[in-house]
């Protein structure tokens, strides 16, 4: 699976961001995905995941409530939207796919991974 994100950008610190991915290549619909980021000088961190089916999601406690991950098996995109963010949230924001089907909040266990988009979100 190819992975290509986007929708990063600079926002005040209570708003929001929507990010995109769109997967090509091997078939998206049975991979579960998810996003990660990376804020300067730190080390990568888990953000949320969903399954093939986007029945099952989970969430870093860092921005449960705040953030939601879905996917659209028809747009073969997986979305992120970021509501009430914090400037404790900006690095740079990663897609990723497993060849399993099922959640995982470990980035090892994903193969495939997008270029990443900056979040940026001032105080």
């Amino acid at each position: 699976v190819q992975l290509q994100a986007s929708g990063g950008g600079l926002v005040q610190a209570g708003g929001s961001l929507r990010l995109s991915c769109v997967a090509s290549g091997r078939i998206f619909s049975s991979n579960a995905v998810g996003w990660f980021r990376q804020a300067p000088g730190k080390e990568r961190e888990f953000v949320a995941a969903i399954d093939w089916s986007g029945s099952s999601t989970y969430y870093a406690d860092s921005v449960k409530d705040r953030f939601t991950i879905s996917r659209d098996m028809t747009m073969n995109t997986l979305y992120l939207q970021m509501n009430s963010l914090k400037p404790e949230d900006t690095a740079v924001y990663y897609c990723a796919a497993r060849v399993e089907p099922y959640i995982s909040d470990r980035g090892a266990d994903f193969g495939s991974w997008g270029q990443g988009t900056l979040v940026t979100v001032s105080s």
